[in-house]
């Protein structure tokens, strides 16, 4: 009994996964789990291959949705930041890099830390200026975001503008 039931569950859990196609033709909708015709307009493809692979675990994603990380820099900034950086791509996390250039971007930083200290790294609404691995892991860990990057991850980060 308890054979089926663990085969009753891996039938459905694939079946949830399988994609789904949503189409018009003739003026009627069709939704199957066969592509639609050349001729039928496509409105809608759900499942497993429907979204970008973006090769983010279940974790990572809870953790961004929930404590975002943002990267402040400045062009100036070269050891420093790169340190940052690097702690934060080799855990795999990733993160939007703010780098002040304009005053406005300066102004942001100000009211976060109270002054112009850079790196400053903001994980959810918790931050901390300057580079201190063990306080940037502490962050990061509390979050849920992962010790190491997965094997064959790309770095994480970018300039926002």
């Amino acid at each position: 009994m308890r054979h089926l039931l663990m085969l009753c569950l891996l039938l459905a859990g694939s079946m949830a996964m399988a994609e789904t196609y949503k189409w018009t033709e003739g003026g009627k909708t069709v939704i199957s789990d066969s592509p639609p015709p050349g001729t039928a307009k496509l409105v809608a493809k759900t499942g497993s291959s429907a979204e970008p692979s973006d090769n983010l675990s279940f974790a990572v994603k809870k953790a961004m949705e929930a404590f975002p990380v943002t990267l402040y820099t400045a062009p100036e900034c070269t050891n420093d930041c790169k340190q940052a950086r690097d702690l934060l791509n080799t855990r795999g996390v990733p993160f939007t890099e703010k780098v002040i250039q304009k005053p406005e971007e300066a102004e942001e930083l100000k009211q976060l830390v109270g002054d112009l200290y850079v790196p400053t790294i903001k994980v959810g609404n918790q931050k901390f200026r300057g580079i201190e691995p063990g306080a940037y892991n502490n962050l990061l860990d509390l979050a849920g975001y992962p010790k190491a990057a997965p094997y064959g991850s790309k770095t994480a980060g970018g300039q926002s503008k």
